[in-house]
């Protein structure tokens, strides 16, 4: 679960690499932190979409449903 620490930590490193650079121990904790906070996102919206409902102009309601992957 991604906490107000880490993106604490995720900004001040940000701001770090902007003014003095990060070493490489640094540079692969901002990397592993800011994947970790982009599948946390990604795991949020999905679990919006799920719980998503269309409302149609006649009343009637139709959840969404995932994309068949065959589609894309």
């Amino acid at each position: 679960m991604m906490t107000q620490d880490k993106i604490d930590m995720i900004n001040a490193l940000a701001r770090k690499a902007k003014t003095v650079g990060l070493t490489d121990e640094e540079a692969a904790l901002q990397k592993r932190l800011r994947e970790e906070y982009i599948a946390e996102c990604r795991r949020s919206l999905e679990e919006a979409l799920r719980s998503t409902t269309i409302v149609y102009p006649d009343g009637t309601r139709k959840k969404l449903r995932p994309k068949d992957k065959a589609e894309t």
